[in-house]
């Protein structure tokens, strides 16, 4: 077991997951796992989630954002160093009042994107899923920030970048915190 492993292990056993890469299949399971885990052991206390990602598969993201949704905890969302794309969007899906930043953390929010290739059928059936997607991402960010529908997809119409307080005004978080101790609960650390 390498020094990575153990520490990820260690906060996994703090109830800390840590996103720290772009959202892919193979991680996004990995996490899935440990949220389904961290709520077999304890369906009470709170799962926190670190992100400090780019983004990914929007796919793999939605199976991260459904369990987050599916176990009974509590789910708090810490975002720092960047959360986009799809970090962004976990990063609102947290539990109300548990969805945190670090004052540095820069967020950014834009409409799914994606390669279309193939016959003109395959771009037609193609493009009618990107379509889709983007609504239904738009109406889940709505649903979590308290902004309109109509108002996510013209934000997201092109990269919209925001400071830590600017996606607190904006209802992507709730609080800007410099440490563990602005955390009701310790963000999953030990006082």
């Amino acid at each position: 077991m390498g020094l990575d492993d153990q520490v990820f292990n260690r906060l996994l056993k703090e109830r800390i997951i840590f996103l720290g890469s772009p959202v892919m299949d193979e991680m996004a399971n990995a996490i899935c796992a440990q949220l389904l885990l961290l709520a077999a052991e304890d369906p009470e206390r709170d799962i926190f989630l670190y992100i400090n990602s780019p983004g990914g598969s929007i796919s793999a993201g939605m199976a991260i954002y459904d369990t987050m949704q599916f176990v009974a905890n509590d789910v708090a969302t810490v975002g720092l160093g960047l959360a986009a794309s799809m970090g962004q969007f976990l990063l609102c899906a947290g539990t109300k009042g548990k969805r945190y930043a670090t004052p540095h953390a820069r967020i950014m929010m834009h409409q799914p994107s994606g390669g279309i290739g193939g016959t003109a059928a395959d771009i037609a059936i193609q493009a009618e899923q990107m379509l889709y997607v983007k609504k239904q991402m738009a109406e889940r960010i709505a649903f979590h920030t308290g902004q309109s529908q109509e108002q996510i997809e013209k934000d997201s119409d092109r990269d919209r970048w925001f400071s830590a307080e600017e996606a607190k005004e904006y209802g992507f978080i709730d609080h800007v915190i410099t440490g563990a101790k602005d955390v009701p609960s310790g963000a999953g650390t030990r006082a």
